[in-house]
């Protein structure tokens, strides 16, 4: 069943998410506190925007209201093999079957199928399946392939944060700061951004108010960052996603929505997980598979609220922040963003949008 409004543009292009960012807003490091960014608030219904701190966030929040969080933990992801004497990146997207790993790989041509890799000593792989777009399917002997990517990886940082490769000074950084603090579930190639700014204090603030907290798992994977290669943006095809929603939580959800309690979503990607769940006028429980595309026009059926960090230029994550707030908002927003030196992408600053 189509989730589309009548409000639906199917003349939408994705030329109409882009933005100009000078590339020093783009952050590099997270800051010294986790709970240190500027929080920009941008209302829906009157368009003000204003400029906060995360530690107001609290604040925006009253008894009874409901948090969901993602808690899904980024697996240890990155990692350099060896070809003979080529050293190629990999990373670990998926374990379809125990020793059988979904892989992407630079510089991928340097790998064929049936050769050999070496990730140090006593792992070693070979190539069983050569895919497009660097894609490799690796077979690993040993069973315990996820122990040893925790002991060699490297935080699967996304490419705009650079770092030099196989960088030990800073591995021990971005391994506890590219991951939420309540994180669990290590399935994810990605780290829930807007979870990033959360401290235990935080939790703790919002908890004493009265604020109700539930956890929902989407292991984020390649369609996050699958970028829209179709000029109208309608034409663009989600890759799936699993999601968990447990039976508490479902249960808990939905007596907010029955009671008219405002449900505040922490990411895009709990937004994508409970939209989903979204069946028969209420949010179902269970794990699933998840090709849903929310870009202007969708009908939102449970999330109120939206605390999300600020995403790439013509990304599905940007499409799905103005379709929950408008479209010519949002570009206005990051008009503003730019203009006030927001930090911008993973460990950059966010966004509450009530």
């Amino acid at each position: 069943m189509s989730k589309l409004s009548p409000a639906e543009k199917p003349s939408l292009r994705v030329s109409d998410f882009d933005y100009d960012l000078p590339r020093e807003l783009i952050a590099q490091h997270p800051l010294a506190r986790r709970d240190g960014s500027r929080m920009m608030v941008v209302e829906r219904a009157t368009g003000h925007i204003s400029h906060r701190l995360f530690k107001d966030f609290p604040g925006f929040l009253d008894a009874g209201d409901l948090l969901v969080m993602n808690d899904t933990k980024v697996r240890p992801a990155r990692v350099w093999g060896e070809r003979g004497d080529t050293k190629i990146e990999f990373l670990f997207v998926r374990e379809p079957k125990p020793g059988l790993w979904e892989t992407l790989c630079r510089p991928a041509r340097k790998l064929k199928a049936n050769d050999r890799v070496r990730f140090g000593p006593g792992l070693e792989a070979f190539v069983e399946e050569v895919g497009e777009a660097g894609r490799r399917v690796l077979r690993f002997k040993r069973p315990d392939v996820r122990a040893e990517l925790g002991r060699i990886g490297f935080a699967p940082l996304p490419p705009y944060i650079k770092r030099k490769a196989g960088d030990l000074a800073v591995r021990a950084e971005d391994l506890e700061r590219y991951q939420t603090v309540f994180a669990r579930n290590e399935q994810a190639i990605a780290a829930p951004t807007a979870g990033l700014h959360f401290t235990w204090e935080t939790l703790a603030d919002l908890k004493a108010k009265g604020v109700k907290i539930r956890n929902v798992t989407l292991e984020v994977g390649l369609a996050t960052f699958e970028p829209v290669r179709r000029e109208i943006v309608r034409e663009h095809k989600m890759l799936d996603e699993w999601y968990s929603v447990g039976r508490a939580g479902a249960r808990d959800i939905n007596a907010a929505i029955a009671a008219g309690s405002p449900v505040t979503a922490v990411g895009t990607t709990v937004v994508r997980t409970l939209e989903s769940a979204w069946e028969d006028g209420q949010v179902r429980s269970g794990r699933r598979a998840s090709s849903l595309f929310i870009y202007p026009g969708f009908k939102f059926h449970v999330v109120d609220r939206l605390l999300t960090n600020f995403h790439l230029p013509k990304s599905t994550l940007l499409m799905l922040v103005a379709a929950f707030a408008g479209h010519d908002l949002i570009m206005r927003a990051y008009g503003e963003a730019v203009k006030e030196r927001y930090r911008f992408f993973s460990y950059g600053d966010c966004m509450l949008i009530p």
